[in-house]
């Protein structure tokens, strides 16, 4: 699996497969039951697969499939691997607050230097708002390098499931 995109925060890629799209589920939901390895829930079109909670960290990733009928024969797969939703949505929610804080700041700084008044504690304020932007920044790219190795499992684990499906694995785009 080689990723394009070095800053792509949630990595992503497509297959076509030489398989109908039922059969994708019933493999899937077969090896939810025969493998320990890894936790597979699948829902509708959807299939999630991440580590069990024994042998997750903070950073540990989860592939997210999603199934799409082609034709009666052939099916598409798009894949994202992603952390658990709750890190992701804590990490969004902190990069929004950092922004809207710093808007806030800029509005209250310009404000200031309008009306002549001091505008050193704004300035203060605004280099400490981009100092945890960076530190978010720089925690993320940390959680990503931590979780490539699972990333690989996980990207494996799909692999050699639809190999056993189907015989042949397709490039991914």
């Amino acid at each position: 699996m080689q990723l394009s995109n070095e800053i792509a925060l949630r990595p992503r890629f497509q297959m076509e497969l030489e398989m109908p799209y039922p059969q994708m589920l019933t493999r899937f939901s077969e090896v939810k039951k025969s493998q320990d390895k890894f936790v597979v829930s699948c829902v509708d079109d959807q299939i999630f697969i991440k580590f069990p909670n024994s042998q997750q960290h903070f950073w540990s990733p989860q592939l997210h499939l999603e199934l799409s009928e082609i034709s009666e024969n052939k099916c598409s797969l798009h894949g994202f691997f992603g952390p658990n939703p709750t890190v992701w949505t804590m990490f969004m929610f902190l990069h929004v607050a950092v922004g809207i804080l710093f808007m806030v700041n800029a509005t209250w700084l310009y404000s200031n230097y309008n009306l002549g008044n001091p505008i050193g504690l704004q300035i203060g304020i605004a280099i400490v708002l981009v100092l945890a932007w960076m530190l978010l920044y720089f925690s993320g790219a940390v959680g990503k390098k931590k979780g490539k190795p699972g990333m690989r499992q996980l990207y494996d684990f799909m692999v050699e499931t639809l190999k056993n499906s189907n015989k042949q694995i397709p490039n991914s785009k």
